[in-house]
């Protein structure tokens, strides 16, 4: 019996050791062919695009012979204003895609030997680099749609005659957020953080392209998608998980890895940070089957075409740009 592609060999081609052993210039040297592809890692001026630049070793900067620009591997990106090296960067992708429900800032903080808020930071641009491989996208073919509640979980007090029902929307915390996932059978999933799983009505809306087939289950307010989608189909998970094609089993699967990441591995996750905890979640789920070594040259092409993070720039002074 052949094994499982996730407990082969095929899905190990990037070793930890590896990074370390091949030392700060091929760490450089893998920037630069990932940022740059076109040329095979020789610098193009960010400002003018120029291909005549060169390397001031002393500052592991290049400057363009055509405008006089300096500039790193890393600048306008972001990890723009780096301080880490390249190893611990190439280091810090490798753990996070190896984690595949997830990891915590302070196990990377431990891995990498550097402070939490470095690698609680460090970890939030990753899954920022993640998240913007799907904007803009819309989901066509066969979409399962559904939505699972995150946080807000309200302990029971001590004593029988102090608890509060916690059924009664005013007992509910207001952390309390509800997950939309959209999900694409055999394609990628786009992940949505609002109040009400209701609201993932006009996510499809907007998201889903007229004429695609779209699952959803007995909950009433999917009632509204027959409007939208002709062709919709409902599955009552009361009587069957799936029904002649009708299911949201790959959107539950996604709903699986999600809360795995966020119950075992974080434990708790605020509403403020939820979107990225489900973006990080969706790109695992959408890249299961690719080797380690491809996930993390596909993360980090990813984050060395992101712009800097308005975000996560200065997050710990709460300087923005």
């Amino acid at each position: 019996m052949a094994a499982h592609f996730l407990l082969s060999a095929a899905s190990r081609t990037l070793r930890l050791a590896d990074i370390y052993k091949g030392g700060e210039e091929a760490a450089r040297a893998t920037f630069a062919r990932l940022r740059w592809p076109a040329t095979d890692g020789k610098p193009v001026c960010p400002r003018c695009g120029g291909l005549n630049a060169y390397d001031i070793p002393t500052r592991r900067r290049f400057k363009c012979r055509a405008c006089g620009h300096q500039f790193s591997v890393t600048s306008g990106t972001i990890f723009a204003s780096r301080k880490l090296a390249f190893t611990d960067l190439c280091a810090a992708i490798c753990i996070v895609v190896n984690a595949v429900k997830g990891l915590s800032a302070c196990q990377l903080s431990r891995d990498l030997c550097v402070q939490y808020k470095t690698a609680f930071v460090l970890a939030h641009k990753v899954r920022e680099a993640m998240a913007s491989e799907t904007i803009g996208m819309e989901l066509d073919g066969e979409v399962e749609m559904d939505g699972a509640y995150f946080g807000g979980v309200v302990r029971p007090e001590n004593r029988v005659e102090d608890r509060k029902d916690r059924r009664l929307k005013a007992n509910l915390s207001d952390q309390r957020r509800v997950v939309v996932a959209l999900r694409e059978r055999m394609g990628r999933t786009l992940t949505f953080v609002t109040k009400r799983e209701a609201e993932g009505v006009d996510l499809a809306r907007r998201f889903v392209a007229p004429g695609t087939k779209v699952y959803a289950d007995e909950a009433a307010h999917w009632d509204e998608l027959h409007a939208i989608f002709p062709e919709a189909g409902r599955i009552n998970h009361s009587e069957a998980y799936s029904a002649d094609g009708a299911n949201t089993n790959q959107a539950e699967s996604y709903f699986s890895r999600l809360r795995r990441m966020v119950d075992g591995q974080h434990h708790h996750v605020s509403a403020r940070y939820l979107a990225q905890y489900a973006h990080e979640a969706a790109w695992k789920e959408d890249h299961r089957r690719e080797p380690n070594g491809a996930l993390f040259s596909r993360a980090l092409r990813l984050a060395l075409a992101a712009p800097i993070s308005r975000a996560w720039k200065g997050y710990w002074q709460r300087v923005s740009i």
